[in-house]
């Protein structure tokens, strides 16, 4: 669509009553067309989203000559208040450097409707953290703010933390993937200490390692307002696991912390394991892509005996063998609270799923639990379908990926015949031929509640 169906558009949304949502993406706007829908924008009060309004022009995906439109939604946000019903704008992927960052910035001086502001992959450096930065001082409606993948550095982090100070609206902040370092993270770190809004953090692949994760964790230890933080991809090893444990002792507000790709081995582990024995607040923990293995599921079994809040415990990639397994299915056996358990690409195999298998005979609360890419083959696939048949609580289970042939799918076949529970079963990229996927479909006949996916 070019500049004459964008006027088409334009047109109809100045009497249009009931759209909330415009979707223009992929299209050919140009400056004419843009400005067409911008002037439609004025009249049109039940407007609420403007999901990604692009041009393709030069091979590229742009935001319709961005720095024209962003001086007229200036324009628009600051002169015709009577008239702003804007709530969401996503400017994700539009190559927005620091000048039209300062447009952007000047519009949100102002506009008193925009709760919603994506600025991710863009080009945005500490110059452009700046100008964002200083309309977040006064600013009052702002809540959620993306500024994932772009490069505002520690520099850029310090504006940033410097806003948070005094900001009293915003309530999620994703500074995923901008090089912020250790430094920065100790410019967030100081913010938190004062800010009384902030609930949600995300701070992934900032390269803020075990120094960064101890000003983060100095200030999760008195913050009373933060209840999600993603810390991944940081390598912040055993050391930094040890800082992020020891404000778990303390912290009385979170309630998810995302510590995948940490290098956290059998020792970090421990010291989760040993804060989440007095932690009382904390119901998500992700420790994907780490290196525990079965010494540290040990200690992490050990913690899941007393702790009585975790309901969601992702141990995906962790080379946990059978006999990490086993010592998570041991915790399983009296822990009365974890509903949704992962164990993906673990290597457990027939061994590993047979210690799963008889936790899951007396368990009565999990009701997820993933064990895809697990080597079971055929025998671990029965002791699963053997749990199955007594099992009261499971309604989601995957088992992709696990080598499964026409044994071990006629006893899960057999297994659902007589379970009543289970509603959602995971089988792709097994080794299961057409004969037995029928055995499956004549028991998901006799067990309608099972979903096949």
């Amino acid at each position: 669509m070019r500049a004459e169906g964008a006027q088409h558009i334009a047109n109809a949304l100045r009497t249009n009553t009931t759209l909330t949502t415009l979707n223009l993406r992929w299209n050919q706007l140009g400056d004419e067309g843009a400005q067409h829908i911008a002037h439609a924008l004025r009249t049109n009060t039940f407007l609420r989203y403007v999901y990604r309004i692009m041009d393709h022009q030069n091979g590229r995906t742009l935001f319709c000559s961005m720095q024209n439109i962003c001086r007229r939604l200036n324009q628009i946000l600051s002169t015709y208040q009577r008239y702003q019903t804007l709530t969401t704008l996503d400017l994700s992927s539009n190559d927005i450097g620091a000048k039209r960052a300062q447009h952007i910035a000047n519009a949100l001086r102002t506009n008193t409707t925009l709760t919603t502001l994506n600025l991710s992959l863009n080009q945005i450096d500490a110059e452009g953290a700046q100008h964002i930065a200083n309309a977040l001082r006064t600013n009052t409606t702002l809540t959620t703010l993306h500024l994932t993948v772009n490069r505002i550095g520690a520099k850029g982090a310090q504006h940033i933390a410097d806003a948070l100070r005094t900001n009293t609206t915003l309530t999620t902040l994703n500074l995923d993937r901008n090089g912020i370092g250790a430094e920065g993270a100790q410019h967030i770190a100081d913010a938190l200490r004062t800010n009384t809004t902030l609930t949600t953090l995300h701070l992934t692949l900032n390269e803020i390692g075990a120094e960064g994760a101890q000003h983060i964790a100095d200030a999760v230890r008195t913050n009373t307002i933060l209840t999600i933080l993603n810390f991944s991809y940081n390598e912040i090893g055993d050391e930094g696991a040890q800082h992020i444990a020891d404000a778990l002792r303390t912290n009385t507000t979170l309630t998810t912390l995302h510590l995948t790709l940490n290098e956290i081995g059998a020792e970090g582990a421990q010291h989760i394991a040993d804060a989440l024995r007095t932690n009382t607040t904390l119901t998500t923990l992700h420790l994907t892509v780490n290196e525990i293995g079965a010494e540290g599921a040990q200690h992490i079994a050990n913690a899941l005996r007393t702790n009585t809040t975790l309901t969601t415990l992702n141990l995906d990639r962790n080379r946990i063998g059978a006999e990490g397994a086993q010592h998570i299915a041991n915790a399983l056996r009296t822990n009365t609270t974890l509903t949704t358990l992962h164990l993906d690409r673990n290597r457990i195999g027939a061994e590993g799923a047979q210690h799963i298998a008889d936790a899951l005979r007396t368990n009565a609360t999990l009701t997820t639990l993933n064990l895809d890419r697990n080597q079971l083959g055929d025998e671990g696939a029965q002791h699963i379908a053997n749990a199955l048949r007594t099992n009261t609580t499971l309604t989601t289970l995957h088992l992709d990926r696990n080598r499964i042939g026409a044994e071990g799918a006629q006893h899960i076949a057999d297994a659902l015949r007589t379970n009543a529970t289970l509603t959602t079963l995971h089988l792709s990229l097994n080794q299961i031929d057409d004969e037995i996927a029928q055995h499956i479909a004549d028991a998901l006949g006799r067990n309608i509640s099972v979903k096949m996916v």
